[in-house]
């Protein structure tokens, strides 16, 4: 129930032995591999070398052919490696083994060549629809399309647009006219196109005329003979682009069925990505190699077992204060605490030396999120999916491996909070017995109703604030007094301890008021000056640490009002739509529309209570003790995404 202690650790060892030493440490997963800090100037120091980094980008690149290669076989056919589908089990020996490994590199070679005949046999299909396209306007023209021009004879295929007249072109050729001729071919929505002949002799008069009219000299590359020849031609190639398409097309969809075996590569090769960029934080110097980093000082022992069979000189040493800020935070909690990491992180990190605020924070996170639900049919279904997920799904990754769990702890807590108030999906059970029997005044059993006992559930409320505040205060105490600061504590938190127990004592009638009083302005005028130098400082730390925690108390202690406003939410909205469907007095509508409004309920409150709840966490709990600042501890480990290893 702490922050993990750390230790630095620093290793030289033999460049040969590199790629199993590395092996070794990501199969024990407890060293975190830091770049070493170079020591000033030291010319030793600069004449050392960092790894080429040549296989980290060979497995980077790998890593990314793999990805490419399963996105292509999700396009046919492959529906495995879901959200919710189990991911298999694999035997560590096979994990690694490489043959298996040269197929699925195979497998992935042959997967991003077919798809990248696709892609060409695509372009190439854009391309040859669109030459058939530019055909269309010269299919009715005989003439061959590759007619060229001769010594005596200027030979064009172009275009007017629809408006010109050709007739009238002839005309105003005039006199060269009689040495031009066209063949007119077809038309589409703007244009007309021909095929023009004219002599050599009047071609420096036509060309100029021809451009005042709107003519456009086409170029037709490629074609040989006719247009409609060129067509058939055009239509034989896009069958047999059709025909290649099709038998890659029906390979990729073989091939996804050994999608399974491309997600195990992925897998194995971003271990082998995270070994490299590891290997590439540490520096070479000859024929030995340096690396600096962190591990938990229990796993020490185990780490030496490791280097025993290695030629190699090693070191470990605890981090100095001042050099917290760089040391890797680590949380270690029990099955219970251990999902709060997920709301710690979220947050911010403890900084390391400072307080785990998870083991604090976790009873009134599960019991403040409850009762912000307190329906025991919502938490029936939060049990449920966190069970299932749990079982089926095997969570991983830095949320979801805590948040499952603790909709399931959260679910607990709304079931009880459910059972006190009586709420089972609102008022369901009752609404459906009065269908049934009119006269029923069947309603279950419960402690307190948040509807008729609102202010109960407030003044509830804002006790159990009241309680979270006090725990935050002595955690500030107990950090005060841990680094000396006796009379600071006793002064701050300490006098406000008091006021609040004489306050409270006098609201019950143990003490009068006006005594209880008097000694809350005793208290605070003898402590809420400590720390302050002359009279006029002593008074105006009086002044305004008075205002400072009157005002932030009371704000702070009010901020707990929302456990009471979303558990009212809850319960009206699930009632009004259990009423509603009441109203059509048949069950089966009954039960759609509250099963839907609930639903509604539910999905809104599953979020909301949440919000609300590191809120209460975030602003009111932590601001009283809170250290943030910790760098998350990332080892070189195992990490597997569709795969679960088995030892």
């Amino acid at each position: 129930m702490s922050i993990v202690t750390m230790k630095r650790l620093r290793l030289i060892a033999l460049r040969s032995d590199r790629d199993a030493l590395f092996q070794g440490l990501q199969e024990l997963g407890c060293v975190q591999v830091d770049e070493p800090a170079p020591p000033g100037d030291d010319p030793v120091w600069t004449a050392l070398k960092r790894p080429s980094g040549k296989e980290l980008g060979a497995a980077r690149e790998q890593a990314a052919l793999c990805t490419q290669a399963l996105g292509v076989l999700r396009r046919y056919g492959d529906k495995g490696g879901g959200g919710l589908s189990p991911r298999p089990t694999i035997p560590q020996a096979d994990f690694y083994d490489p043959v298996a490994r040269k197929g699925a590199e195979s497998l992935v070679q042959a997967v991003c060549s077919a798809q990248a005949q696709l892609t060409s046999l695509s372009a190439e299909k854009a391309k040859l629809l669109s030459q058939r396209e530019s055909l269309k306007p010269w299919m009715e023209l005989e003439i061959p399309l590759d007619t060229p021009s001769t010594d005596t004879t200027t030979v064009l295929f172009g275009s007017f647009p629809l408006s010109v007249d050709l007739s009238q072109v002839m005309g105003e050729l005039g006199q060269a006219g009689e040495l031009c001729a066209y063949t007119p071919a077809g038309r589409d929505s703007s244009l007309q196109y021909l095929f023009f002949l004219c002599h050599k002799s009047v071609e420096e008069t036509v060309s100029p005329i021809l451009q005042h009219c709107g003519f456009s000299r086409l170029t037709l590359s490629g074609m040989r003979g006719t247009a409609a020849e060129n067509d058939a031609r055009l239509a034989r190639e896009l069958e047999e682009n059709r025909k290649q398409s099709e038998a890659l097309e029906l390979r990729l969809t073989g091939y996804a069925d050994q999608a399974d075996t491309l997600r195990l590569y992925l897998d194995q090769t971003a271990q082998t990505v995270a070994r490299e960029e590891s290997k590439c934080r540490g520096v070479d110097a000859g024929e030995v190699f340096y690396l600096s980093g962190w591990l938990p000082a229990q796993r020490e022992e185990a780490l030496g077992t490791l280097l025993e069979g290695f030629s190699c000189a090693w070191e470990t040493e605890e981090p100095a204060p001042e050099d917290y800020p760089d040391v890797p935070v680590k949380l270690k909690n029990g099955k219970l605490v251990a999902p709060m990491n997920m709301v710690t992180e979220m947050y911010a990190l403890p900084a390391y030396g400072s307080v785990d605020p998870n083991p604090l924070m976790a009873p009134f996170f599960i019991l403040f999120y409850g009762m912000m639900m307190a329906d025991m049919g919502y938490g029936l279904v939060m049990m449920l999916i966190s069970a299932w997920a749990m079982k089926r799904l095997r969570p991983k990754g830095p949320t979801m491996r805590y948040m499952t769990p603790l909709i399931g702890l959260c679910g607990v807590s709304t079931f009880i909070w459910g059972a006190l108030t009586g709420g089972f999906f609102g008022d369901l059970i009752p609404q459906l017995l009065k269908i049934l029997d009119p006269q029923s005044t069947f309603a279950l059993p419960a402690l307190f109703s948040p509807l008729d006992d609102a202010v109960a559930v407030l003044v509830g409320s804002l006790v159990l604030g009241l309680a979270q505040i006090f725990v935050g205060m002595g955690v500030s105490m107990y950090k005060q007094i841990k680094r000396g600061e006796l009379m600071a504590a006793l002064c701050n938190e300490g006098a406000w301890y008091l006021v609040f127990v004489l306050a409270g004592i006098a609201a019950v009638g143990v003490i009068p008021v006006k005594a209880a009083l008097l000694a809350i302005l005793a208290l605070l005028i003898l402590t809420q000056g400590y720390g302050k130098k002359g009279i006029l400082g002593k008074l105006m730390g009086i002044g305004g640490s008075l205002y400072n925690n009157i005002t932030g108390y009371f704000s702070d202690i009010m901020s707990y009002s929302r456990l009471m406003a979303l558990m009212l939410a809850g319960a009206v909205v699930a009632q009004v739509f259990n009423q509603l469907g009441a109203m059509t007095g048949n069950v089966i509508a009954f039960f759609i529309i509250a099963m839907i409004g609930n639903g509604i309920n539910f999905a809104l409150n599953i979020l909301g209570c949440y919000v609300h709840d590191m809120r209460l966490q975030c602003l009111e709990f932590f601001n009283r003790f809170y250290e943030d600042g910790g760098k998350p501890f990332r080892p070189l480990d195992v990490t597997t995404q569709y795969v679960d290893i088995v030892n």
